[in-house]
């Protein structure tokens, strides 16, 4: 196997984030030596989520066995879920978006017909900026965006905040809280003005889904599909430190 020097479009500060939660894993369960330091650690999991590696090519180019790659890439995704955060707006938008999976063709379940390919349904709460602020479990890809968003519990959490929610028609009939564009044709021009602003002010939202889709990990996923939600949680910590930095 051939090995060449590769960068990685990330920060200096979100490697030493992710080193940091690593270390910080380790103290805690009073882990013994092990092969790659906390730094090298971090940047294998790094280059799995933002490029899309395979755990072969990692394991080969960090000198380490395959289990220990996928070990080390379960470990951190689980240790930067826990340092999440949540924060509150005037209003936040809602968005559904599909992770391309390797399914077949037989696995109907998987298969969306909006998009007319095989993937796993994720629901994206982004703040009027466009940061993500939530990202749900997976959901089969046939699952309509409005049943996902009931399923996790999105509409009723978000109603008892009392707060204000745009999205798209998918959401249409999801309750008064929750605004959606006027449908039909022939509209008057009140509502299509109404419908302008309120793409206006929900484009900067739906723009969180590009920021995951920027990790190649999630563009399609090579792994069982279950995990998508996972690592999508995952990259929204270190999307989010990313920013900062």
């Amino acid at each position: 196997m051939l090995f060449y020097p590769a960068a990685l479009p990330l920060s200096a500060q979100t490697l030493a984030y992710a080193a940091g939660v690593i270390r910080g894993y380790r103290w805690k369960i009073g882990s013994c030596w092990r092969k790659l330091n906390p730094g090298r650690q971090a940047l294998l999991v790094l280059a799995y989520l933002r490029k899309g590696e395979t755990f072969t090519e990692l394991a080969a180019g960090f000198g380490v066995g395959i289990a220990t790659a996928w070990r080390y890439v379960t470990e951190t995704v689980g240790c930067a879920l826990a340092a999440a955060k949540q924060a509150g707006h005037a209003f936040v938008v809602i968005d559904g978006t599909l992770i391309p999976t390797d399914r077949l063709a037989a696995d109907r379940p998987f298969y969306s017909g909006k998009h007319r390919r095989h993937g796993m349904n994720l629901q994206v709460i982004a703040s009027p900026h466009g940061d993500i602020l939530w990202v749900s479990g997976p959901l089969p890809g046939s699952v309509h965006d409005l049943t996902a968003a009931r399923v996790w519990g999105i509409v009723r959490e978000l109603a008892a905040a009392g707060l204000v929610v745009l999205a798209d028609k998918g959401y249409t009939g999801a309750g008064d809280h929750v605004r959606t564009p006027y449908r039909g044709r022939n509209k008057p021009t009140s509502q299509k003005a109404a419908n302008r602003a309120h793409a206006q002010l929900r484009a900067p939202g739906e723009r969180a889904n590009a920021q995951l889709k920027a990790w190649r990990i999630l563009r399609k996923l090579r792994c069982c599909p279950w995990r998508a939600g996972q690592l999508a949680k995952a990259i929204h910590v270190l999307q989010a430190r990313e920013i900062e930095g």
